[in-house]
């Protein structure tokens, strides 16, 4: 109901302003203007910072409202430790630079209101100034406390704010020097004045064990415990199967079935079958019907949108659904009775789906195997481990048979492979990294991966035509000047790209990471494909998905680790129950953008917590390594200096300061640094013996040097 009434009272504003009557006024001119009382003075001023966020209206330096004539941008504001900053503006590729003298007190996260410099129309990169702040981002930040004598100062972990946040003794909740605190920001500050807050926890002094991990945790707002009555529902819910839950569903419990996942996964939230009938296969992808336990709008799909993904880091895993439903009743758990959705489908011998079916099922997991079991029964050909799972076998090899087809029917349309080795890091107890190796893919991860694949497509695939509403996991055609540059860049390499008219089809990616296989280079030219793509995205409209070149893709595999999974569950358990009639299309329509945006900001904002902490733990192993030589290949060149990447996985710079045999120059046509007297280059891809020299934890940054 507010919301209507915040709509209507906008409308109402907003054709006020455009009037021709209208001129630029205060508020307190607007608020006598349209009879507001001063009770309801919040109410207009809420209206109208809405209005700006839009860009319907302007604000002038001088404080007064007007309609919109293009002379502001409303966007959000990216700071940098160094004191300038960005503004990101939503439907725009390009962001607007502020100089460090026209920021005017805006912080890292809020909406701000920039009028553009002149000369940002003459080709240059657009600059401009911060007219406004029209909404804080942040209200809280992390980072470590500094004591004086009668007062305290936080230094922020998060390198964006570029100030020191001052906290009166009072408010400093008894820390001592080296604690890490989160603080509430209660004064933002000005030209003159450093920010202000008091410190409303102690998450644990910077040496301690699980302090660093905790503060990235608290520094990017995840949420860690569960609230009381989520954990009571889950409780309640979370009932071993019945005869009536069962009733009315496809009883798949005879199929020999099985999950494979990684050796400490718990939440085993995909189960499969295969068979083959004739020339054709036929492949059942079962995944936990974790809808029948998550209502819409209780407190556990509340939370979960809230969450909107589980986070794996380093040392822990945040998961979206409390462990009573995540690792219980809704992990399709070995010899169990569970509850799926089931998406069925007969493969020809060229990969394509030529009949499914979407049901609801019961069903029951005979082993649960892992991926280094399955890898060793079909790759090793591990006589122990065969003799183990010996009647699983025959379907071991349908699945790397059948696995092999639907990969290569992929590679014919474009579709586009990036085959990065992870990062695995080995802890020990007190959270130290002991050691940082590549985790690699194997013929049982690219199994599960092909399945998962084909599925999700089905199903999109069958909704589409559908005409429901529904969530798709798309991914947009890249920017086309990335592309020319990427173009550029790797024609020192000695390879090509065709573009068409402003557009390149995913094909012709694919044909150069197939090219640059098992090369030096191999590792950076795939990054910087990688870089020069788009970000795949939850939407409600369906326009593909350039990496995987289909039209049809959606994320239905994993409702128990990611909300769109669980909400187009419920689309379809509708559908199949024949309850989607009008009023829940309109339902649908309405709730689900925002849902859709919500996920997509969740899951980029879990990208950077995990890699943040793999960042953190990477310097941190370093540090235990100073002194040492290691073998590297250079990933990336700058006038600054290079970057080294080890095969581990863990990357390093060599400032060009510290390439001290001569006075090297950057040649940015082929990405070198080539010495003046000497002639000596270094060039991307490089093989390179260094040295590790120094680490810091704060930066996150690890400096090499070379051997002597």
């Amino acid at each position: 109901m507010e919301k209507e009434l915040l709509e209507s009272r906008k409308k109402k504003i907003y054709e006020f302003m455009c009037s021709d009557l209208y001129v630029p006024m205060k508020i307190k001119e607007l608020a006598v203007l349209l009879d507001v009382s001063r009770e309801e003075r919040s109410a207009l001023e809420e209206v109208l910072n809405q209005l700006l966020m839009e860009g319907k209206i302007e604000l002038s330096k001088r404080g007064k409202y007007s309609k919109a004539e293009g002379k502001f941008i409303t966007g959000i504001f990216t700071g940098n430790a160094r004191g300038f900053g960005f503004v990101t503006v939503e439907g725009e590729e390009e962001d607007i630079f502020i100089p460090e003298s026209q920021v005017n007190s805006a912080m890292h996260g809020d909406t701000v209101q920039v009028a553009l410099s002149l000369e940002s129309s003459s080709g240059k990169r657009r600059e401009g100034a911060v007219i406004k702040i029209l909404q804080r981002g942040m209200k809280q930040a992390v980072g470590t406390f500094q004591k004086s004598k009668n007062f305290g100062f936080v230094i922020p972990d998060n390198l964006k704010l570029a100030q020191d946040i001052f906290i009166p003794i009072e408010h400093s909740k008894g820390a001592v020097d080296g604690h890490k605190v989160v603080v509430e920001i209660t004064d933002y500050g000005d030209e003159r004045r450093k920010p202000e807050g008091k410190i409303v926890e102690i998450i644990g002094h910077m040496n301690d064990p699980g302090t660093d991990i905790m503060s990235i945790v608290k520094g990017y707002d995840l949420p860690v415990e569960f609230p009381e009555k989520v954990l009571r529902q889950a409780e309640n819910v979370g009932k071993p199967v019945s005869a009536a839950d069962m009733a009315g569903r496809m009883d798949l419990r005879d199929w020999q079935m099985v999950t494979i996942d990684g050796e400490d996964a718990k939440d085993l939230d995909d189960a499969i079958t295969l068979t083959k009938e004739g020339e054709c296969y036929r492949l059942g992808v079962h995944i936990a019907d974790v809808a029948n336990y998550v209502q819409e709008h209780s407190a556990l799909d509340v939370e979960a949108l809230e969450r909107g993904t589980s986070v794996y880091l380093v040392d822990r895993v945040i998961p979206m659904l409390p462990h009573t439903l995540s690792n219980g009743i809704c992990s399709l758990n070995a010899g169990e009775d569970r509850l799926a959705l089931s998406c069925i489908m007969l493969i020809d011998k060229k990969g394509t789906v030529i009949d499914h079916k979407i049901a609801e099922t019961v069903v029951r997991v005979d082993q649960r195997m892992s991926y280094t079991s399955v890898r060793k029964i079909l790759k090793d050909k591990d006589d122990a481990e065969r003799q183990e799972y010996q009647e699983l076998i025959p379907m071991f090899e349908l699945m790397e048979e059948l696995a092999a087809i639907l990969r290569e029917k992929r590679r014919k349309r474009g579709s586009i492979d990036f085959d990065f080795p992870e990062t695995k890091i080995v802890l020990d107890s007190q959270g130290r990294p002991l050691d940082i190796k590549p985790y690699e893919r194997n013929v049982a991860t690219r199994i599960i991966e092909d399945f998962m694949l084909i599925a999700n497509e089905t199903v999109a695939q069958d909704f589409f035509w559908q005409e429901i509403p529904f969530v798709y996991r798309t991914h947009d055609t890249p920017d086309s000047e990335k592309i020319r540059k990427l173009s550029t860049f790797i024609n020192n390499f000695g390879y090509s790209i065709k573009i068409g008219q402003d557009e390149i089809h995913p094909k012709e990616l694919q044909k150069l990471l197939e090219k640059i296989e098992d090369t030096p280079e191999e590792p950076l030219l795939s990054r910087l494909t990688l870089r020069s793509m788009k970000r795949a995205k939850y939407t409600t409209q369906n326009s593909g998905h350039f990496g995987l070149a289909t039209q049809y893709y959606c994320h239905f595999t994993s409702p128990i680790r990611r909300y769109p999974d669980l909400q187009i569950h419920r689309i379809i358990k509708e559908t199949l129950r024949g309850r989607m009639n009008e009023k829940r299309i309109a339902h649908y329509e309405r709730i689900l953008p925002e849902a859709a945006a919500q996920s997509s900001a969740r899951e980029r904002r879990a990208d950077e917590a995990e890699r943040e902490t793999d960042k953190l733990k990477k310097v941190q192993y370093m540090s235990e390594h100073i002194g040492e030589i290691f073998e590297g290949v250079i990933s990336s060149v700058t006038a600054w200096g290079m970057y080294v990447e080890l095969p581990n996985t863990i990357e390093g710079m060599i400032h060009v300061t510290n390439l001290t045999d001569d006075y090297y120059h950057f040649n940015e046509d082929s990405y070198e640094l080539t010495g003046e007297t000497t002639g000596k280059s270094y060039k991307l891809g490089q093989k390179i013996e260094v040295v590790a020299a120094n680490t810091d934890e704060y930066m996150r940054t690890i400096d090499f040097i070379l051997p002597e």
